[in-house]
């Protein structure tokens, strides 16, 4: 299956424009993070992570209850937005200016699923960190409500506009900074797919250009945002293709659910390479994020979901245990 630059001071970026758009803390002392954090929630099944400088804390979502909860350092939970029935399953998420950006889905396995949302679901909603109250919600599956949907990952451009791909339907959202009136950005027959998961992880360049991940085809796509023209960056495959950032210029994707892999590009993202693969400490990961200069991803037991979601039986979901693997 089934997530970047700001000046502030005395922050060091981390994100999304360049990666994840997660800032670090000076407070936060990343050296002391271990290269791996267990940590234990009821059938939490958190598909994303991000990282909140304010609270100093990963924030971790839920596919199985659409909530979202907090892990420190030291492996400890706990749970921050528990009380929104119309977030169903929280996807990927990311921080920006104080605000939780959260993507709405609904793969048919949560408390909240119904016969009208399962599958039919594609929402942004934001979140004030200071008050955890919701500021803003978007239903972005209304542009297009003949279709299949399920919103799965988010990027920011430079201006704060939020690009959201949707795994069902072939097209990237568009949100304004400051708005609720989403659009369709750009849409394309190569997003399309009739089997699993086709757009997931996103990031966007700051030439001016979004990379999006296809999982179920392994293919890697450049977008470019002033007239849409979207091509296939070859070189390069990334099976089941999940979670995404773009840190010094290369390009980190989790896939095949057990790894993360390091791409570069010298062309500006035409082609691409292999640079590096960590295969050390992940099973059934789905998203990163950068703290510091560490990336840490997310074992989400996400195959789990999808055998669930298969079998329409949401009550195999009875996993208490995650972790956090730093990559190596």
């Amino acid at each position: 299956m089934i997530t970047r630059t700001y000046s502030i001071p005395t922050l060091l970026l981390v994100g999304f424009s360049l990666a994840a758009c997660n800032s670090a803390d000076p407070e936060f002392d990343a050296p002391v993070i271990p290269q791996r954090i267990d940590f234990s929630a009821t059938r939490q099944y958190p598909e994303g992570i991000t990282y909140s400088p304010t609270i100093d804390k990963f924030l971790v979502s839920s596919i199985t209850q659409g909530k979202i909860g907090t892990v420190d350092q030291n492996g400890r939970y706990e749970e921050l937005i528990t009380d929104d029935k119309q977030l169903i399953s929280s996807i990927g998420m990311k921080v920006r200016d104080g605000l939780l950006y959260v993507c709405n889905g609904d793969q048919g396995v949560s408390v909240k699923s119904t016969a009208q949302t399962a599958l039919k679901t594609a929402g942004l909603f934001v979140y004030d960190l200071a008050t955890k109250q919701k500021v803003r919600q978007i239903n972005l599956a209304s542009l297009l409500p003949d279709s299949n949907h399920f919103a799965n990952d988010i990027a920011f451009d430079a201006d704060g506009n939020a690009y959201i791909t949707d795994s069902f339907a072939p097209v990237i959202y568009r949100v304004p900074a400051d708005s609720t009136q989403a659009v369709v950005a750009v849409t394309s027959t190569l997003f399309s797919g009739a089997q699993g998961i086709n757009l997931n992880g996103i990031v966007y360049h700051p030439d001016k250009y979004l990379l999006v991940v296809k999982s179920n085809e392994g293919k890697l796509f450049k977008v470019e945002l002033d007239d849409n023209t979207v091509t296939e960056v070859t070189g390069v495959s990334l099976p089941n293709g999940d979670g995404m950032l773009l840190y010094n210029n290369d390009l980190y994707v989790v896939n095949n659910r057990n790894k993360v892999s390091q791409v570069r590009s010298t062309d500006g993202w035409k082609t691409a390479t292999l640079v590096k693969t960590d295969e050390t400490g992940y099973d059934q990961a789905t998203t990163n994020v950068l703290v510091g200069d560490k990336i840490y991803t997310l074992n989400a037991r996400i195959d789990e979901v999808s055998a669930a979601a298969a079998a329409k039986d949401p009550s195999r979901l009875q996993a208490n245990a995650y972790s956090i693997q730093q990559f190596k």
